[in-house]
């Protein structure tokens, strides 16, 4: 089994358990993401697409108003509890909603409340996920082992979809919702298991296992909206939260754009599940590929910050297709690649810039970031679209957000600059240390 994984992986003694745990734990996490997510899409444009900026605003203040719980739970629960009371209680939501698409009470009022909680649901998942991962793994491992962590996770993005069109059919939308719960369980197990696999990863990386001996059987501590405060005092982790609202301003510009097209062109809801299900599947198999084959050369080789530039350069170029060319196959080709350098590359280097921070700031800020700055962003960003939608047309909103994509192509470059520097004084006091 090692000598398979190094073929595709540069791992080292002591890594192996912690990296399959891992690997495991983000496989059944996406599975149960992305099986859900043809669901939410589709339930998004249930009652029309002219709710959708409403629904955005919705999920914005949901999360802001549950971010703070979450940082609450981080500060009284040493790690090993707070991620499975998180996971588990998201699975009793899931069984809230499985009775209510049962009995049929208020379609279009039950559609939309799903469609904010799983974009909620989304943000607590994958953020504990990565806030776990950057408190186990050190700066120079996760530049190493990320991408074979995300190879699990886009396993999981190709598995969730197949799951999701072939059994939406035989067995009915709400009780999809059933599978997608005992995968979550499963990603509870996992995350358990890497608890002990953690420490040997630690101890493979001299100096960061000092630096975190004994404390993550420890609670944060601090209170509940500490992660506003720290996310405001560090110029570092406001630069992270302006990449993420660039990200969202871009995403948003491209979903809207596929929702109308979508919409358009099939005229029931079975039908457009079936075509984001596609697209997230092409997804799953462009990132499975990417995180195999490249991501660890790419990211060791070029850094943390070019391979986050990588994704605003396909939005640079995308839009700029788009413009020119504002048809489905164009839109679905632009939204599979763009998902899939975010998925496989950017969004892995992205991850890799909390590897540098305090575990306050992995359990608190990144919560709020992640969360509240990235749904306000959608919030806002729907508004902002609307606004330009109404001002000019397709071709030349594309060609602006081309532009703005270039702005955030510096900003990725600068933000890795930082990391490494924060790196260096990492491994400079380690050593100093008796």
């Amino acid at each position: 089994m090692e000598n398979t994984i190094r073929k595709f992986v540069d791992v080292r003694a002591g890594e192996v358990r912690a990296l399959l745990w891992s690997f495991a734990y983000f496989f059944c996490l996406l599975s149960t993401y992305y099986m859900l997510l043809p669901l939410r899409d589709a339930m998004g444009i249930e009652g029309g697409t002219r709710g959708l900026s409403w629904l955005f605003t919705a999920t914005f203040i949901a999360t802001l108003v549950t971010a703070p719980f979450q940082a609450a739970l981080a500060a009284k629960l040493p790690r090993a509890r707070f991620i499975p009371v998180v996971y588990l209680f998201l699975v009793a939501n899931m069984l809230i909603f499985w009775f209510l698409l049962r009995t049929h009470v208020e379609p279009v009022g039950v559609a939309r409340a799903f469609f904010v909680w799983i974009t909620v649901f989304s943000v607590f998942t994958v953020s504990v996920f990565w806030s776990f991962m950057s408190d186990i793994y050190s700066a120079e491992q996760s530049k190493r082992l990320f991408g074979f962590v995300g190879a699990g996770g886009s396993i999981g993005s190709i598995l969730g979809p197949v799951l999701t069109r072939n059994l939406v059919e035989p067995i009915g939308i709400a009780n999809l919702l059933l599978v997608a719960g005992a995968l979550l369980v499963a990603a509870v197990f996992c995350a358990n298991r890497l608890e002990g696999a953690a420490l040997e990863a630690q101890a493979a990386t001299p100096g960061f296992e000092a630096a975190s001996a004994g404390k993550p059987k420890k609670a944060v501590g601090g209170g509940m909206f500490d992660g506003f405060s720290l996310l405001f005092k560090s110029p570092y982790l406001g630069g992270i939260g302006l990449w993420v609202f660039l990200l969202s301003l871009a995403g948003t510009v491209l979903y809207f754009t596929q929702a109308e097209v979508v919409s358009a062109a099939a005229a029931d809801a079975a039908g457009r599940t079936k075509i984001f299900a596609t697209i997230a599947q092409w997804v799953g198999i462009l990132s499975l590929a990417i995180q195999l084959l490249a991501t660890g050369r790419i990211i060791s080789k070029i850094g943390t910050g070019p391979s986050a530039a990588l994704l605003p350069l396909v939005f640079v170029l995308g839009f700029v297709a788009l413009a020119f060319n504002p048809v489905l196959l164009v839109i679905a080709g632009f939204q599979a690649l763009q998902r899939a350098t975010n998925f496989g590359i950017a969004n892995l280097a992205r991850e890799s810039l909390w590897t540098v921070v305090s575990r306050e700031e992995k359990f608190k800020a990144k919560n709020i970031i992640d969360g509240a700055v990235f749904r306000a962003a959608d919030a806002i960003n729907a508004q902002v679209y609307k606004l330009m939608a109404a001002l000019m047309s397709l071709p030349a909103l594309a060609l602006v957000t081309a532009g703005i994509a270039g702005g955030w192509l510096v900003l990725s470059v600068g933000l890795g600059r930082a990391q490494e520097k924060k790196a260096r004084q990492i491994a400079a006091e380690a050593g100093a240390a008796p």
